[in-house]
């Protein structure tokens, strides 16, 4: 045994010092143009594939049938992952497509991946190949959003990939020669950002992407321009939205909140239809009056509606808001992964002490609610409403 462990060694270290030897020489060609040999691919590939399936064993797949992942996926699958990966009826970029290993086309790959794997590859990037972690570790929400996405990529024909591409906050990303004339009037160098944010935004702040995407229009411009810096510096935590606010100036930033808390006749979206009266009612209750014996303010006194206080403005209104919106962001303050402010302190406290079931009441109430509506008034009506063979008027006004 002794002699064989000593054997062992000395090829060991033989092989160490050829491959030192190789690699001090120069003569290994590391250019890109010359491609691997088809041991070292294979070697590479074999390792990848395995590495990949041992560290995503464990990982629990939530439900991906949420419409607002799939758009919250497709709306950076376009601008972040599509011009390495190309899409349905779009061809990768030529200058990518040269690297070493060239990005595979993921419409033709992805379904050799599991809804696992494909989150860790997404999450933490592959070594060597270009391919770079999640932004934000924390936001596991995002990475899913792009998975649920990806699996449905390889049965998108080309129609059907322009289609929902187009469709919802995602249409007019060029806008019409006198939108974008309009913008770059409007807001000076950052009218071509202002092109870009409208991919899930839309021109006119409405939101959509069944509430992948929140209703910017209306907002305060202290609460937008306080947002896109936030995202700029990473203290509040979105591997979607930091990499684009890092990239505009501060000037920038400000020409775009300006732009979007300037508009005031963006369509609100669909009510949503609520199927019992008592979470309407809890809603109502939340929102006029909070919970004291939980600890919990009355919703109304930052986020509005109020008659009586006007709330600061660095605090967003949820008047009108998506959903799926406000509950993400509750769910995210509730685990400590949403910051971006002074107040997160006291929203993290609050959301603590939240139910899955109060998110739920909240959130959906105030989708509900429109401009103009005081919480009491509205909470008064909710028998009328509830009442109606449409549960909640499904309008946009």
């Amino acid at each position: 045994m002794k002699r064989t462990l000593i054997i062992l060694a000395v090829l060991i270290a033989l092989f160490g010092a050829g491959a030192f030897t190789l690699a001090w020489s120069g003569i290994y060609n590391v250019a890109a143009s010359t491609g691997h040999l088809a041991v070292t691919r294979w070697f590479l590939e074999f390792g990848m594939r395995n590495s990949v399936e041992t560290h995503a064993l464990g990982i629990e797949v939530p439900p991906l049938d949420d419409p607002s992942l799939f758009y919250r996926g497709l709306g950076h699958y376009q601008g972040g992952c599509a011009p390495c990966h190309g899409a349905p009826g779009e061809g990768r970029n030529p200058i990518t497509r040269q690297m070493l290993p060239p990005p595979p086309y993921l419409a033709n790959t992805i379904e050799h991946w599991s809804a696992a794997e494909l989150f860790w590859i997404v999450k933490h990037g592959i070594k060597y190949a270009g391919m770079p972690a999640w932004v934000a570790q924390q936001r596991d929400d995002e990475v899913w959003a792009v998975v649920a996405f990806l699996q449905r990529l390889p049965e998108m024909e080309p129609e059907e990939y322009r289609r929902v591409s187009e469709s919802q906050a995602t249409s007019q990303i060029e806008g019409t020669p006198e939108e974008r004339a309009r913008l770059l009037a409007v807001a000076g160098s950052a009218g071509e950002s202002l092109v870009a944010c409208a991919r899930c935004h839309g021109l006119r702040g409405a939101g959509g992407g069944e509430g992948g995407f929140p209703r910017l229009a209306g907002q305060s411009f202290e609460y937008l321009q306080h947002a896109l810096e936030s995202y700029a510096v990473g203290s509040r935590p979105s591997g979607i939205m930091q990499p684009v606010a890092a990239e505009l100036s501060e000037a920038e930033r400000r020409n775009i909140a300006e732009y979007y808390a300037g508009i005031e006749d963006a369509p609100y979206p669909p009510k949503p239809q609520v199927a019992d009266r008592e979470t309407l009612q809890q809603g109502a209750a939340l929102v006029a009056n909070g919970a004291p014996e939980q600890g919990v303010p009355a919703c109304v006194t930052c986020h509005g509606p109020s008659a009586a206080v006007a709330p600061d403005p660095v605090y967003p209104s949820l008047v009108g808001q998506y959903a799926e919106y406000i509950a993400l962001q509750l769910e995210l303050w509730r685990s400590g992964k949403r910051g971006g402010g002074s107040y997160s302190e006291i929203m993290a406290t609050i959301a603590e002490q939240l139910t899955d079931e109060q998110i739920r009441a909240v959130s959906l109430y105030y989708a509900s609610l429109r401009p103009g509506e005081a919480p009491q008034a509205a909470a008064e009506s909710l028998g009328e409403r509830l009442d109606a063979p449409s549960v909640v008027p499904d309008d946009r006004n």
